[in-house]
């Protein structure tokens, strides 16, 4: 593969993963085998993963916040939980087995489908939020923070459907508070990999590169068509991390 063509794939996975993740999460379904299958070291693959993925939350986060759908004075907590949350996760991960939560996640994913599968008009409409913007912050947004440290997949999804949840936000809100919180997070993993000098610079701001462009389409998208947009995206997205997750880790780990 000539270096030009390497360049170009990169840049398309990240302008594919942005667009998706901007949306209903899941980008790491294509970046992550992208760089798994050109970096021999997966450590420093996952490290780029996260330098790229900065610049889609990055991108999305302000494209959300521009056009009304995020307030960011309002993230401000949230975010810097989340972002803490995120640190915690890593140094715990260190420390402790994650194969059990690898393999109870796909359950989790599952049933996460199944209810917003059977409650079609969830996330139409802002409702009464059922707990107050504090405990919100230092329950879910550490909570989903500390699991995106700790592992990742899936960490938009618990976001967007604990901003609906919890908060009462419409799906286009959930979305756009849950990319705020996400890019707190990323940052937060990108600063314990940067540390550890396990992050390639060149392919990570090459895909960066598509990931802005492909969180912008994505995030505009959101904004312009809402709820009936977002919920067949978001839902094959659960249901495609979900089977990712269930071939990694229990058919593919079983033997097939």
């Amino acid at each position: 593969m000539t270096l030009a063509t390497e360049i170009s794939l990169l840049f398309a996975t990240g302008l594919a993963a942005g667009f998706v993740d901007s949306i209903a999460g899941g980008g790491g379904l294509l970046t992550v085998p992208a760089l798994l299958s050109i970096c021999p070291n997966p450590v420093v693959a996952l490290g780029t993963n996260k330098l790229q993925a900065t610049f889609g939350s990055t991108s999305a986060t302000f494209h959300y916040a521009r056009a009304g759908a995020l307030n960011l004075p309002d993230c401000w907590r949230a975010c810097l939980l989340a972002f803490l949350g995120s640190l915690t996760g890593a140094a715990l991960v260190q420390m402790l087995n994650v194969q059990l939560l690898k393999q109870g996640l796909p359950i989790l994913l599952l049933l996460v489908a199944i209810f917003v599968w059977c409650r079609p008009k969830l996330g139409e409409t802002d409702l009464h939020p059922r707990i107050s913007r504090r405990q919100f912050d230092f329950t879910f947004a550490f909570g989903i923070g500390l699991y995106d440290g700790f592992f990742g997949p899936g960490t938009g999804t618990f976001l967007a459907l604990a901003f609906m949840l919890g908060l009462g936000f419409n799906l286009t809100r959930a979305t756009a508070h849950a990319k705020a919180l996400n890019w707190a997070s990323n940052v937060a993993s990108l600063l314990v990999f940067l540390l550890a000098q396990k992050v390639w610079f060149a392919a990570g701001i090459t895909m960066g590169g598509g990931q802005w462009l492909g969180a912008r389409l994505g995030s505009r998208l959101v904004v312009k068509r809402g709820t009936r947009f977002i919920r067949p995206v978001f839902l094959t997205m659960v249901t495609a991390i979900t089977l990712k997750l269930i071939w990694d880790e229990w058919w593919h780990w079983r033997g097939g």
